[in-house]
């Protein structure tokens, strides 16, 4: 049943005209905002580089040769750019690599966000112009005349996204859409000159988080994350209706000393987590995490967990320094 069913879901990715399904998703979302969101860049006033591994459906029992598991890694960068009058702006970088059965995805986005001052924090106003190939396997197809099942084809296009973040002390939020241009990539039919289709939809993204001083060393964090896959022209009525493209997570994440971390974290339909973390290293650099998905719902198709490590460095924040106005007053 559960290799029926993810062959089904794969093959309809390959003969479709359009692309409905999530990209890759982390449980580590309230921790690494770059990935989510071009105008995150620099909004920390700090360099801040992240990694992140995930063992999606764990030991997933498959019908494929590699069991089908998704398993993603992605690595992010965020810098400040300031000059004398402060931090105004921030580059970023982020770079995933997706594998689900006999499909692959690599992606590149670079990132530019202009900061702006509001009431008691910033306004990140980001770009982003990205990079992704995609890959199809071999597939076991039922039949094997179709002409849309494609064999180890690949095409690779450029696209962009833009997004608003708001960050100050004690919150945050942002709103962003990636997939812009609505690209559309192209695979070699097995048994024709013909080519399957693959459009990649609009994806869109809002997430904010609220940090509460429960105690003199407790910060208590609730946050939450809505996703969708926006499919069709913005021109089309119906591009915002359909509810069955939403996805929606909510958790909350208590912190201690500015130094250790456990959160639980809920993503409807699909699982409970838990999440635990600690920084170390000289003004706590490195933060390391650790975040366990139980699969609660639609266990004939899934695994029972996911597994997901994230290590990142943080660099000092940066220090404006204004120079000296000197006077000629005592200058003889």
């Amino acid at each position: 049943m559960k290799g029926t069913l993810l062959a089904t879901m794969l093959l309809s990715v390959a003969a479709g005209s359009a692309l409905a399904q999530q990209q890759p998703q982390f449980t580590h979302y309230g921790l690494n905002g770059m990935y989510l969101n071009p105008a995150y860049a620099g909004i920390k006033d700090r360099g801040e580089i992240s990694l992140i591994g995930r063992y999606q459906y764990f030991n997933y029992n498959g019908t494929l040769d590699d069991g089908g598991s998704p398993r993603t890694g992605v690595i992010t960068a965020s810098m400040p750019l300031a000059n004398s009058n402060g931090v105004f702006g921030g580059l970023g970088l982020a770079v995933f690599y997706d594998q689900v059965g006999v499909s692959k995805m690599t992606n590149a986005a670079l990132s530019y966000s202009q900061h702006v001052k509001l009431g008691s924090g910033k306004l990140g106003i980001g770009l982003q112009g990205s990079f992704t190939r995609l890959s199809k396997g071999t597939y076991r197809a039922i039949d094997p005349n179709d002409s849309n099942v494609p064999n180890d084809g690949s095409d690779q296009k450029f696209d962009a996204g833009a997004g608003l973040w708001y960050e100050s002390p004690k919150f945050y939020a942002g709103v962003s859409m990636n997939n812009l241009l609505r690209s559309e990539y192209s695979f070699q039919s097995v048994v024709s000159a013909a080519s399957s289709k693959y459009l990649s939809e609009n994806h869109a993204y809002f997430t904010a988080g609220y940090n509460i001083e429960a105690s003199s060393s407790v910060v208590v964090t609730p946050n939450v994350l809505v996703k969708t896959v926006l499919p069709g022209k913005f021109s089309d009525g119906g591009k915002f209706d359909n509810s069955k493209n939403y996805s929606y997570e909510g958790g909350v994440r208590a912190t201690f000393n500015d130094r250790f971390w456990a959160g639980l974290n809920y993503r409807y339909e699909e699982s409970f987590s838990g999440l635990l973390g600690a920084s170390f290293a000289k003004d706590n650099a490195f933060r390391l995490g650790y975040a366990f998905d139980f699969v609660a719902f639609n266990q004939d198709a899934r695994a029972l967990s996911s597994h997901e490590i994230m290590l990142t460095y943080r660099m000092p924040k940066i220090n404006v320094f204004r120079p000296a106005i000197r006077t000629p007053r005592y200058s003889f």
